[in-house]
């Protein structure tokens, strides 16, 4: 059920001033995972007043947090270490788990009564099982996904999925409006919020899929590229993500914004919720084995629309590559 969401649109600056004269007094922030959403997340925070320490194991990302004016550490540890606020912007559950409870794990060195942000889209059991481990140790565990990508994660006007305990989100308060601009608040316990994300990750997949499939049809009929954009932007056919990503097939440009390899795991843990519940899920089940494919032709680190290019390839179509 949604407790409550938070729109703010439009008075970012006001925000910003405001917490940084009153929210930030005493607490210090990490970032752990300085990727194209993570750095975006530290930058929004820095422009926020928050002090920031920033740690990614690539020392190219570390350096782009620096020049940013953050610091940086040499490990997730002396980056968290009595932080009062932690937001972790790794992968996946796995990475989330060793962040926390591995040998190098933050888990105890974070101040006491600190909160844990966790940003990774994963299944809602393995954010209710470390939510669990880590309130045992006196510490909160926001579970926070996010959406939006890389240039509102740069400017501070993501949407995030939060659940978690009151606590939790009292302490993470500050963060979640440097960062955010809708905040979803979506119930009292972690692994709600890590549902609802599965949610909009197995549309998210689907329309991504369908997008690729219906660009390289239109490049099979012979059609001007540019207009059938033009054409479906403004009907019926639309969707969020065929706006957004065919403009990279038109460009010829796979920068990962959004990695093939995200789906092959999101769409995956669809798969797996849904064969748990006994609920089928074909379109999804369709969609993940595009992304597998595309991924197993190399193309697993580019961007998502890399779909596209698999079409191409196999019908022998021309498009920018």
């Amino acid at each position: 059920m949604v407790a409550q969401s938070e729109a703010r649109q439009g008075d970012r600056g006001m925000r910003s001033n405001e917490v940084a004269s009153t929210g930030w007094n005493g607490v210090g922030v990490a970032v752990a995972g300085l990727g194209s959403m993570g750095l975006g997340m530290a930058a929004s925070l820095l422009r926020a007043g928050a002090d920031v320490t920033g740690y990614d194991p690539s020392p190219n990302k570390r350096e782009d947090f620096a020049a940013l004016g953050g610091k940086v550490a040499a490990s997730s540890i002396e980056a968290s270490r009595g932080a009062t606020i932690v937001v972790s912007v790794v992968v996946d559950a796995g990475q989330t788990e060793a962040l926390l409870f591995g040998d190098e794990g933050i888990a105890t060195v974070m101040a006491d009564d600190g909160v844990f942000i966790s940003c990774a889209t994963m299944a809602p059991d393995r954010a209710r099982s470390m939510a669990t481990r880590l309130e045992a140790m006196g510490r909160h565990y926001l579970d926070a996904p996010v959406s939006g990508g890389a240039r509102r994660a740069a400017d501070g006007s993501l949407t995030i999925l939060a659940s978690g305990a009151e606590q939790a989100f009292a302490r993470a308060a500050p963060a979640l409006d440097a960062m955010s601009a809708t905040l979803h608040r979506l119930g009292d316990a972690p692994g709600e919020a890590a549902a609802f994300k599965m949610v909009n990750q197995l549309l998210a997949g689907v329309h991504i899929a369908a997008a690729s499939e219906a660009i390289t049809f239109a490049a099979r009929e012979g059609l001007d590229l540019h207009r059938i954009y033009e054409v479906i932007t403004a009907s019926a056919g639309n969707s969020w993500m065929f706006e957004n990503r065919v403009p990279h097939i038109l460009d010829g440009d796979y920068r990962p914004l959004s990695a093939v390899d995200i789906f092959v795991k999101d769409l995956g843990i669809v798969l797996d919720m849904g064969r748990a519940s006994s609920f089928p899920v074909p379109l999804a089940s369709a969609a993940l084995q595009l992304f597998v494919m595309t991924s197993a032709a190399g193309m697993g680190r580019d961007d998502d629309s890399s779909v596209a290019r698999l079409y191409a390839r196999i019908a022998g179509l021309d498009l920018p590559l």
